[in-house]
Parts: structure tokens; C-alpha cells; sequence
């Protein structure tokens, strides 16, 4: 299995699963030459939204529409010569938008290359990116729609993510799905659609990707992440929620144990112990990423309850005061320990008290 085989970036990803009928969908259209020039792809985060995306701009550069009716699938190559130029970044009929660096890290990446100690992947990975797609991103797309495409077919955009624009650069996308130009395919990501404008939606096809099934999920974790014992497998596809991302990510942040003392502590109810509590909360904010994983096992436990049946009013309560506490807490930059104590005590007194 070769490095692109395994890779998780989009860009470079040519394996997808559980997503057949959407790529059927656009296949069909394409060769019934009624393709839509602007989809909006929607769903949960990390069910491979970004990958489909990719696929469809790859098969689209490179398939011969003179022979349609030959294709079955979407699947392109990868040491195919369109594969491996938008995977570097180099395919003159791709444009991928996406939140830029911020100014001072794109200083460090200019002066690397003046000095020629060009930037790896991972290393361009830490780097800082602004918190928006700001309205001069949009501008290179612009720039990049008033040439024509290499060899007078087709020229793609891929927006990833539509979410993270601000109003600015959503009206100025705007003006370009009310009047695309001809032969340009326009592929909008999105986790939550219901934020785009109105207007964006109704220009655009939807495509919306659903969760994958947890046979799915657990391959695609035994694949992505061999050294994963098969019982952490079966714990982690339980709490992912149909996304390999959020999958891979617990994988890799321990997640599963953490999801373990979560109900160990909320199952011990009033009887819990005063030293287990107390340690679990100080390795709860120990960092923010331990922060946010426990915000999310949490909130994920409660809705899990719901769910099941399990003493449903006490659940939900307990998940409405959590989801009120995190966000006062983020919000006005209180006690994190403070809030994961009181979401913890509330839990086990209030729910199996």
C-alpha cells in the first residue's frame, strides 16, 4: 500500500467509502450532460466530504467525455498526471479556496523559501490560518475564472469550507454562482449549511453526505490505524458518530479511555469519589484540547442517555445546564476547572443520584 494510499489528506486521498449512491448521483448527471455547475456538499464533519470533493474535481479534469457512457466510477489514478498535479498544487484548472495563513506565518513561509528551506507538510500543518476566508481569497478565484482552462474544458473551484466565510466573501461567492461561467464546476463544503445565506443554498445542488456506517468507520480504522487494538476499535466507532475523522482523532487522543471514566464516574452517582473527581477534573483542563474532547464525550454521554430511554428528563436537563455552563464559560473566559466540576457533580447527582 503506497504513502498516497494511506493518506488522509483530501488532496491526496484516493480511497473513499460509504459515500457510492453520492458519487453514482454525480456520475449520472455528468454523463446525462446535466451536470449543475455549483454543489453543495454537506454533513457531519470528518465523514470525508473534502475527499468526495476531490474525487469528483479529479475525475472531471481528467475523464473523456467523448466516451461517457464507459465510465462506472469516479475513481481516478493516483500516479495519473491529474491525480498527482492537484495533489501538489499545480493543476492549472483547480483552484482550491480555503482560509489563508495569517500575515506573520506567511512571512516564515517566504523566508524559507528565500532561503531555500522549503516548508514540510507537517511543518506547514502548525502554522496559524485566520479565522475566516476573508473577501481577498475570493479575489485569486476571480482572477483565476477570467483565464481559460488549459485545454478549453472544464476548470473547477473547491471551497472547503463554505462555513468559514465571512459575509464579505459569501456575497462575493455570490456573484459568481448567479452567473458562472461556462464549463466551471463550483464545489461548496459545508459542515452546517443552515448558516450559509439563503441564496448561496438556492444556487446550488445539494449533495448531503451521510454518516457512515460504523462497519465503515471501523475499517477505515483498521486501515488508518493498524496499531489500534480491536477492542479500542469497537470502543471508539461506538462514541465517533459515523465520522472516521472525529474516529481518528480519538484514536489518537486516547479518547476511548476518556469516555470510559466519563461514564464510570457519572455510573458511581452520588457515591463518587471525591479524589476521582477532583483528578479527572484537573487532567480535564490540563490543555485545551483535553478541554474540548471533554466538552464533547460529555455532551456526547448526556445525548446518548437521551437517546436510550435512560431516565430521559434528568439527561436532557443535565445536557441543557452543561451546554449552558461550556458556553458562559468560553464566552466570558471563566474557571474552566470551575465548569467541569460543576457539569461532573451535576451529572452524578442530579441524573443517577
Amino acid at each position: 500500500m503506497s504513502e498516497t494510499e494511506t493518506s488522509l489528506a483530501p488532496k491526496d486521498n484516493a480511497f473513499l467509502l460509504g459515500h457510492e449512491e453520492a458519487e453514482k448521483m454525480f456520475l449520472t448527471a455528468w454523463q446525462k450532460n446535466s451536470l449543475h455547475q455549483a454543489w453543495l456538499i454537506s454533513g457531519l464533519k470528518g465523514i470525508g466530504k473534502a475527499t468526495f470533493a476531490y474525487k469528483v474535481a479529479r475525475f472531471l479534469l481528467s475523464a473523456d467525455e467523448s466516451r461517457r457512457d464507459s465510465y462506472t466510477s469516479l475513481d481516478v489514478a493516483a500516479d495519473s498526471p491529474v491525480f498527482r498535479q492537484i495533489s501538489g498544487g499545480s493543476q492549472p484548472d483547480f483552484k482550491l479556496l480555503e482560509r489563508g495563513y495569517l500575515k506573520t506565518e506567511r512571512q516564515k513561509i517566504a523566508k524559507a523559501i528565500r532561503d531555500g528551506n522549503y516548508m514540510s507538510e507537517e511543518e506547514l500543518g502548525e502554522l496559524k490560518k485566520s479565522g475566516v476566508i476573508a473577501v481577498d481569497d475570493v479575489r485569486v478565484i476571480n482572477e483565476f475564472l477570467a483565464k481559460k482552462s488549459s485545454n478549453g474544458c472544464w476548470r473547477v473551484v473547491l471551497i472547503d469550507s463554505v462555513d468559514e466565510m465571512n459575509t464579505a466573501s459569501a456575497n462575493a461567492i455570490l456573484k459568481i454562482l448567479e452567473e458562472p461561467p461556462h464549463k466551471t464546476l463550483m464545489l461548496l463544503v459545508s459542515h452546517n449549511p443552515s448558516r450559509l445565506l439563503p441564496t448561496i443554498r438556492s444556487r446550488c445542488a445539494k449533495l448531503e453526505l451521510k454518516p457512515l456506517q460504523d462497519n465503515i468507520v471501523a475499517s477505515l480504522l483498521r486501515r488508518y490505524r493498524p496499531e489500534v487494538s480491536e477492542s479500542e476499535v469497537k470502543k471508539i466507532t461506538a462514541i465517533a458518530g459515523g465520522s472516521i475523522g472525529k474516529a481518528i482523532d480519538y484514536a489518537d487522543g486516547n479518547a476511548a479511555a476518556y469516555y470510559d471514566r466519563i461514564c464510570a464516574l457519572a455510573a458511581a452517582g452520588r457515591n463518587f469519589a471525591a479524589a476521582d473527581m477532583l483528578k479527572f477534573c484537573d487532567e480535564a483542563v490540563e490543555t485545551d484540547k483535553n478541554y474540548d474532547l471533554f466538552k464533547e464525550l460529555l455532551l456526547k454521554y448526556l445525548s446518548d442517555k437521551v437517546r436510550s430511554f435512560q431516565q430521559i428528563e434528568a439527561h436532557a436537563a443535565a445536557f441543557d445546564k452543561a451546554t449552558k455552563i461550556f458556553a458562559e464559560t468560553d464566552n466570558l473566559n471563566l474557571d474552566k476547572r470551575l465548569a467541569v466540576m460543576n457539569v461532573m457533580t451535576s451529572v452524578c447527582r442530579e441524573c443517577l443520584g
